[in-house]
């Protein structure tokens, strides 16, 4: 018989059958390939994934520059309205690949699991990356799962990379923004930040309000497969349209001059931002961008967006000036103007 204080050290084997997360199953056990095959691969299978190799062997495209990204996402709450950490992984590093011209084609996904998560609740975020992927047209091709101690994570975090290939030969950034160039916006802004926000503090909404979490290649690609001049694209996430604004005008050394009046904004957000005072410019985005194109070719861009589910709203909110280098002037409604800049910090809680 054994003694106590043998009993005492003994190491239990662990209880296979719990659908929680263990830290067994980030040890590369049996427990953590029942994970896998259990819970992640079916959800995200395809034949790249099926190799069960350390990387994915993927075709080079006959033609075209490659572009490449990573990001990682850590929202709270995990499932808000219009999507999940799931959708918003692969959306976000879909929609990076846009900005750079690119068809995005493949994507990694990397798990970070906190001890105790349910599994039913990483079942529901990989069939959410499986759902993201198919209608962005990609697939996650390879990946990697790690668990970390209870208390040491916030549930579930996950990294994306992502690999597209560019078709044409636009170079596009800040450096190519030009005098004169309008500025075109694709839609309504600040629902993404608003949305979370109200889940997350119990804020109750007479009007539903969702998150405009979506991919965007789509309504990029159709720009450029009708050769218009695309001088720059830019997404609008975290700190929202006035910080991608100012990091364009800081970029290229140009004055950016946007009208107030002219930028979309849902009534629920409006009412939110003033209640709270938010200012809805400064507010996270997912599915929205920011194009620069040459004045005569805007209201041909703007046509094309419009004919998007994603770019009804799409409007040209400024242009590119000479004057004040380097800054974003925003004219109000009143004929007043103000420097528009970036925030210190954070004027929401964490989302994304």
């Amino acid at each position: 018989m054994a003694s106590a204080r043998e009993i005492a050290v003994t190491c239990p084997v662990p209880f296979a059958d719990n659908q929680k997360i263990m830290l067994a199953h980030g040890g590369g056990g049996r427990l953590m390939q029942r994970l896998l095959d259990a819970v992640i691969l079916p959800a995200l299978h395809n034949d790249h994934l099926a190799e069960r190799h350390d990387c994915a062997l993927l075709p080079t495209p006959a033609a075209g520059r490659l572009a490449f990204t990573t990001d990682s996402y850590v929202v709270r709450p995990l499932f808000f309205p219009g999507g999940d950490i799931g959708t918003l992984a692969v959306n976000g590093t879909v929609n990076d690949l846009a900005m750079g011209g690119a068809r995005p084609l493949w994507l990694s996904a990397g798990f970070i699991l906190e001890e105790g998560l349910p599994w039913e609740t990483l079942r529901r975020v990989c069939a959410s990356l499986r759902r993201a992927a198919d209608a962005a047209g990609v697939a996650i091709v390879t990946g990697d799962t790690k668990v970390v101690e209870c208390g040491k994570g916030d549930g579930i975090f996950i990294t994306t990379a992502g690999i597209g290939v560019v078709e044409h030969e636009a170079a596009l950034g800040p450096r190519q923004v030009q005098p004169g160039d309008a500025i075109l916006l694709s839609g309504d802004i600040g629902r993404h930040g608003i949305a979370l926000m109200a889940v997350g503090e119990g804020i109750r909404l007479e009007t539903a309000l969702e998150s405009d979490c979506a991919p965007l290649a789509q309504p990029v690609l159709r720009l450029f497969d009708a050769n218009l001049p695309i001088h720059c694209l830019r997404d609008l996430t975290r700190g929202g349209l006035a910080s991608a604004l100012v990091e364009i005008a800081e970029a290229s050394g140009f004055g950016l001059q946007i009208h107030e009046d002219k930028i979309p904004i849902h009534d629920t957000v409006r009412a939110i931002c003033e209640i709270l005072g938010l200012d809805a410019l400064h507010v996270a985005n997912e599915g929205r961008f920011v194009a620069f194109v040459p004045p005569t070719h805007a209201e041909p861009a703007l046509a094309l967006l419009r004919r998007d589910p994603l770019g009804v709203d799409a409007r040209q909110i400024g242009t590119v000036e000479l004057g004040a280098p380097g800054r974003v002037i925003l004219r109000s409604s009143f004929g007043t103007n103000r420097i528009l800049d970036m925030l210190s910090g954070e004027q929401l809680p964490r989302i994304c």
